[in-house]
């Protein structure tokens, strides 16, 4: 097993509080991980139709067969636990005593976020992070071959192809779990949609566009995008508010967690394909955006990314705010250091007053280097940034 860096987060809260939730998408290894550190308890599988049954109807009873420490998997669907579980943990609120999975956020549910407000420890895990693969002295082929293959442990776990695991999943899993969320009855229409976003990863999330292309209303693109959020497939990252008198854009920009999860939407069939393809810009910006916040998901801390950009066109791809700073992030796929790289960081410094030392770019290549701009790092060592 490929050690998660959440781990040791997971062994600090489940010493804090009654209950933890580990949520994330399917496939980002939330069993394995909860199995391996709590590797003594009862584990209970709610996808088991059985149980899930038993649990639906008679959730008081269920609770009773099922005490001690326990492990219930994928809770998000059978909510009517969470009121009963409130009960159980107000009276006897013994540490790590209920260990919960999901593949939504339980945040959406409004039973869990009111039954158990103060006496849940949320964690969020990603599919595995570029550190965590160094960390298991996995060597890292080609930029293209790991924006192709993703970051799923389950391709690292097997010698199964890219091509042949993606469209099960997302035949499987995303869409089975999103129909299960919203009743989506046209699928055709939905698969289309999901298309449409991997098409726009990285661009100003544009709802008329999408709507009009995908012939549904703004509305069910709104909510069908709320779907893909909370099941960790799209995130929508928000603009930065300091507006420097300048004027702001006010839309997020779209991208996907997994980049082989949006290649497989795009029709790419191998990794070779993305040398010349129009959206390896696109893809690099997600997977960069993406580490980032899986560095800031494994503490137990909150995403602290933005993007930054004005009428004007000036653009910051990602603005990190640790502690009150202010750090600039630009991302380039290409494999050489340009001197227009730092063209819009330099414009951000002018404006802003902060320092060049705290500003990055990460780029396609490999090298370390200090410059008067800034600092540059490659993909690699995207960690590096946060560290």
């Amino acid at each position: 097993m490929i050690k998660r860096e959440i781990s040791a987060k997971l062994q600090q809260v489940a010493s804090q509080f009654p209950v933890v939730a580990v949520m994330g998408p399917r496939q980002s290894g939330k069993t394995t991980l909860v199995r391996h550190i709590f590797s003594g308890r009862r584990y209970i599988s709610l996808e088991d139709l059985e149980l899930r049954t038993f649990a639906q109807n008679d959730p008081k009873g269920f609770l009773q067969s099922y005490d001690g420490e326990v492990i219930f998997d994928e809770a998000q669907r059978v909510p009517e636990l969470f009121s009963y579980l409130q009960t159980l943990v107000d009276e006897r609120p013994q540490p790590g005593r209920f260990i919960l999975t999901g593949s939504q956020n339980f945040l959406l549910h409004e039973k869990i976020s009111q039954s158990l407000a103060g006496r849940v420890a949320l964690l969020n895990l990603l599919p595995l992070s570029l550190a965590e693969l160094k960390n298991a002295a996995w060597t890292l082929p080609s930029l293209e071959a790991v924006l192709f293959k993703g970051l799923y442990p389950r391709l690292y776990d097997t010698k199964i192809e890219p091509g042949d695991w993606y469209p099960s999943y997302i035949q499987t899993y995303v869409e089975r779990d999103l129909r299960q969320m919203k009743n989506i009855s046209n699928l055709s229409t939905f698969q289309r949609f999901l298309k449409l976003c991997a098409a726009r990863s990285g661009q100003l999330l544009n709802l008329s566009s999408l709507a009009n292309d995908c012939g549904i209303t703004s509305s069910t693109v709104s909510s069908w995008l709320s779907i893909l959020e909370a099941s960790y497939i799209v995130l929508l990252l928000k603009p930065h508010y300091q507006n420097f008198n300048k004027r702001l854009v006010k839309s997020p920009k779209l991208y996907f967690y997994d980049t082989g999860l949006a290649c497989s939407l795009l029709g790419i069939e191998n990794a070779k394909q993305l040398a010349t393809h129009y959206l390896k810009g696109g893809l690099f910006e997600s997977l960069v955006i993406a580490e980032l916040i899986k560095h800031r998901l494994n503490h137990g801390l909150t995403p602290n990314c933005y993007f930054w950009r004005d009428k004007l066109g000036h653009e910051i791809d990602c603005i990190i705010e640790p502690a009150g700073q202010l750090m600039p992030v630009e991302i380039k796929s290409g494999k050489t250091v340009a001197e227009d790289y730092f063209k819009e960081i330099k414009y951000w410094l002018e404006l802003s007053g902060n320092k060049p030392e705290q500003a990055w770019v990460v780029y396609g290549g490999e090298e370390r280097q200090k410059r008067t701009s800034g600092n540059v790092v490659g993909w690699k060592n995207i960690s590096e940034i946060v560290a």
